[in-house]
């Protein structure tokens, strides 16, 4: 049995039902806000986090494998101009707007709800990853791309403790990571490199990335996938 726990914002019933065709594994999932404290809970811990990161709480003593990063975006009232129009919004654009919220690694998603009723109401906007604007968002919120934004760049990231790891795991992120029951990184095979791989990014968990006002970032590449909201990361 593999117990998963996914964060609000993502959508991983693709994954889910993959898993349970490819694999004789049962699953166990659920969605919650915070999955990290699920996945080190004292009662009721999950094998598994499907997270956003940054995340400070992620330590050299769990896996970390990235899945894609999150595209910025914009809260802003159903009646204004931005929404009529339907664009992707540039930064500047935004002068002269009230920002109710901007995100941030640690704020809840209870703020994050309180600020959009507050755009529900007519006024202001609010700034987030795009995806999860969209899950929590209602239909007097039209939710946008957002360009040069001042936000700290978030991935969605599968996350586990070194200690749980195993077979079923593996084959879990080997579903989230694309690959086929025939591929020779299979659960049992190819496994000291995947973990070798999965130790160096639990070091760069904690690591931000933001964006400038100029539209560089201080790394990475954005990659467009063919989900809305979501950047695919480059393959190797």
């Amino acid at each position: 049995m593999l117990s998963l726990a996914f964060v609000t914002g993502t959508e991983p019933g693709k994954w889910f039902k993959r898993f349970t065709q490819s694999t004789p594994h049962a699953l166990d999932t659920k969605g919650v806000d915070d999955p990290f404290a699920e996945l080190v809970s004292d009662t009721s811990p999950t094998s598994l986090a499907l997270m956003r990161l940054p995340d400070s709480r992620v330590t050299d003593e769990f896996h970390v494998v990235r899945l894609y990063e999150e595209v910025p975006g914009v809260a802003v009232p159903k009646e204004s101009l931005f929404a009529e129009l339907g664009e992707r919004v540039n930064y500047r654009d935004l002068e002269g707007e009230i920002i109710n919220w901007t995100f941030q690694p640690q704020a809840t998603l209870d703020e994050l709800r309180a600020a959009l009723q507050v755009v529900a109401a007519n006024v202001g906007v609010v700034l987030a990853p795009l995806p999860l604007l969209k899950v929590l968002s209602k239909k007097q919120i039209a939710c946008l791309e957002v360009r040069d934004a001042p936000l700290v760049e978030t991935e969605i990231a599968l996350v586990w403790r070194k200690a749980d790891d195993g077979d079923v795991i593996q084959d879990f992120v080997g579903v989230a990571k694309g690959r086929t029951a025939r591929s020779s990184r299979g659960s049992r095979q190819g496994a000291s490199t995947r973990r070798r791989k999965q130790v160096s990014d639990s070091r760069n968990a904690q690591g931000k990335r933001t964006y400038t006002k100029h539209g560089k970032k201080r790394k990475g590449v954005n990659l467009k996938g063919p989900q809305t909201g979501v950047k695919r990361r480059r393959r190797k």
